[in-house]
């Protein structure tokens, strides 16, 4: 039997500090999780992003990289179905976000750190690739 040929695709925002840590937003059920979301059918990529993490946090992405940085597939964390994260490095134009159920909190971490965190399957994807020296 030939398994599923389905991946929900995300589109995902990484903000890179000036130390190469990179920003996460906590949900309300405690996971911490990349800005962004899932690509509606039709989409823009680069539109998209931005939707979601104006829908999300509040925030106004000012930058976002001209090509994806990173591409992550996993499992989902919910079910046996499967995710794809196209993640563009952002620039956002301040942290002053507004509190959603997709976003409680936000901060910068580095790997270390991250890895101590309760994470969405996703970013502990990231987490093995994530590369301090791919920023601008």
């Amino acid at each position: 039997m030939i398994p599923p040929n389905f991946y929900r695709i995300s589109i995902k925002g990484i903000a890179i500090d000036d130390t190469g840590r990179f920003l996460l937003s906590k949900e309300d059920n405690g996971k911490w999780e990349m800005l962004g979301g899932g690509l509606d059918y039709g989409e823009d990529p680069i539109d998209g992003l931005k939707r979601e993490i104006k829908e999300e946090t509040g925030l106004t992405v000012t930058y976002v990289s001209p090509s994806p940085k990173y591409f992550i597939t996993c499992p989902r964390h919910d079910n046996d179905t499967f995710i794809a994260n196209v993640i563009y490095e952002i620039k956002l134009e301040n942290l002053d976000f507004t509190p959603s159920d997709e976003c409680q909190e936000l901060k910068h971490f580095n790997v270390e750190e991250a890895k101590q965190l309760d994470l969405f399957p996703n970013v502990e994807a990231l987490l093995k690739i994530y590369n301090v020296n791919f920023h601008l």
